[in-house]
């Protein structure tokens, strides 16, 4: 804990980083209401990645052009976004925290993360989602499972605090929320023997309130999913490496939760749910209890995660407004469920699908196709899609009632590995996995723009060779700003799907992207940077690292 003290010290190179830093719970709600500010991942808790600006438009976006680039100093990769509050533009990767002056691109601070001696992932340390601000505090988590809080003024630490143990498989890359008050964070390890949890934690002092884990112990509501006199539940994963939503009427947080653990299901009672595995859970902010979940992939044995975030948004079904959430879930379908009670309203595929025919509506469960009793078998199975998309936010636009998304169609191809023992931190996925040969030309994913409650897709992008790995922003001038491997920003137009415009950043983009009013002009800012194990994979070696954040405005006319 010491340790981490010291090594988070904050490299200041100006005095201030800007008035007025207290940010408030009703700012956070209002998220896009003041448009100078963007102060939560996916521009608000409802994670629609959404903006009404419209000063950057269809019409204009040929006349888009770089203002300014900074270095983020880190060759692991950037997937994060970046926030805006008075000013300032704040930015994390694994290696650092920036302050960064809107206007000139000039670092007001910077404070470096220093991970604990040992962490196995060291090397290739990420961080997903956002900065979290609230009341002064940024928040953010490091890969070694310390979640800390830093001054926004000054970039000195607050606090921070050891939540697991890397050591046990656990680490951690994804945003924490602040949902009535309280400090929410995840975890990641669902590839290890590890058992997914949430923590509760008070903003301003670093105290935990509460742990919800997302395996429930024997004799907790759900444990019947799990074998009876079995330790499979100790570690049998649903991670919670991704970011929540929040309603404030309804005080819920919705959070999507991962794969089951080991994939071969044998051990953890084959045919059983394994709640809370591959779904989401709705909680009580203050308390962590589980109001209601909806399970996504019931005994999930393709590394099909429901983590990805819950976009929240009021439309209208047979005629009535019902409070829904959207999921472009990793199992490749695509699902609108009721916000209120977790009731399944839709869903369909997004993607090219085989392991499910379909869902089934009435009761809310895949219909199994041939490949999970081959698999079972031990036969080497092919699995459409090896996700949904590679685990980046969705956008949706509330007056078309669209998702913008970025679909992979590619196989995971896998067989069952001979047994071994579990052992707490090690690996623990229980199958032999390859990769799919690519051809020249091959269509491997798309770009889409997507009715979830009718299934239809209103137009398409085909992308060949390598498929997209970087978020959706969709904007009122009718815009959808989204990246590519091979290092390109491009802006769709919102009703074709056509390219409008693109730039050439200095390396792959795996980001998305925010927009934001400073002085009443129009900026577009995204980070860049090569990393992550599957856009390593796909342009290693012809796409340089390093990571850096890009910032774009009209040229005047």
């Amino acid at each position: 804990m010491l340790m981490k003290k010291i090594g988070l010290m904050a490299i200041l190179v100006a005095l201030s980083a800007g008035p007025g830093l207290a940010q408030t719970m009703d700012e956070i709600l209002n998220d896009g209401r003041n448009t100078d500010n963007v102060v939560t991942l996916s521009m608000g808790l409802d994670r629609k990645s959404y903006s009404p600006l419209n000063q950057i438009n269809k019409s204009n976006v040929r006349r888009l052009v770089p203002v300014w680039s900074t270095s983020l100093m880190n060759d692991m990769g950037e997937l994060a976004a970046p926030v805006v509050y008075n000013g300032v533009i704040y930015a994390i990767n694994g290696k650092w925290t920036f302050a960064i002056d809107v206007e000139t691109g000039q670092q007001i601070w910077r404070t470096p993360v220093q991970l604990e001696p040992g962490t196995p992932r060291a090397t290739a340390a990420l961080n997903r989602g956002a900065p979290t601000i609230y009341n002064g505090k940024l928040f953010r988590v490091s890969n070694d499972n310390y979640l800390t809080a830093l001054d926004m003024k000054t970039g000195r630490v607050l606090w921070t605090q050891k939540f697991a143990e890397w050591k046990e498989g656990y680490y951690s890359t994804s945003a924490p929320i602040v949902a009535n008050g309280v400090l929410i964070s995840g975890m990641a390890g669902g590839e290890s023997t590890t058992r997914g949890f949430l923590d509760g934690w008070d903003p301003d002092t670093g105290t935990k309130l509460w742990r919800r884990y997302t395996i429930p112990a024997p004799g907790e509501p759900g444990s019947e999913t799990w074998p009876p006199n079995s330790d499979a539940w100790k570690y049998g994963g649903a991670p919670t490496w991704r970011s929540g939503s929040y309603d404030p009427q309804l005080d819920l947080v919705y959070w999507g939760t991962g794969n089951a653990e080991p994939y071969d299901p044998r051990s953890r009672g084959n045919g059983l749910d394994n709640l809370y595995t591959s779904s989401v859970i709705a909680i009580r902010p203050k308390t962590g209890e589980i109001v209601c979940h909806y399970q996504y992939t019931p005994n999930d044995v393709y590394d099909v995660d429901g983590t990805d975030e819950h976009v929240l948004a009021d439309m209208q079904v047979n005629g009535q407004t019902r409070k829904v959430m959207i999921q472009s879930n990793k199992n490749g379908f695509m699902y609108v469920v009721d916000r209120t009670n977790c009731k399944l309203i839709a869903a369909h595929p997004y993607t090219r699908v085989n392991w499910a025919s379909g869902i089934d509506l009435a009761t809310g469960r895949p219909q199994l196709t041939g490949i999970y009793k081959d698999f079972l078998a031990g036969e080497e199975v092919q699995v459409f899609p090896s996700r949904g998309s590679n685990s980046v936010p969705i956008a949706f636009n509330p007056n078309k009632n669209l998702v913008y998304a970025a679909p992979w169609d590619l196989a995971r191809i896998q067989k069952i590995s001979p047994p071994k023992e579990q052992v707490i931190g090690q690996d623990s996925t229980g199958v032999v996995q390859r990769q799919p040969t690519i051809t020249s030309g091959q269509v491997v994913g798309h770009f889409i723009a997507f009715d979830p409650l009718t299934g239809q897709r209103k137009w398409e992008v085909p992308l060949t060779d390598i498929p997209s790995s970087a978020g959706m922003l969709v904007t009122g001038g009718g815009l959808v700003f989204t990246g590519k491997p091979t290092g390109e920003v491009i802006a769709l137009d919102e009703d074709t799907g056509r390219t409008l415009w693109q730039f050439k950043t200095s390396s792959s983009v795996n980001a998305t992207a925010i927009t934001f009013t400073h002085k009443g002009r129009q900026y577009v800012s995204i980070a860049s940077g090569m990393g992550g194990i599957l856009a390593r994979r796909a342009v290693g070696g012809k796409v340089p690292t390093g990571g850096s954040l890009w910032t774009f405005a009209l040229l005047p006319e």
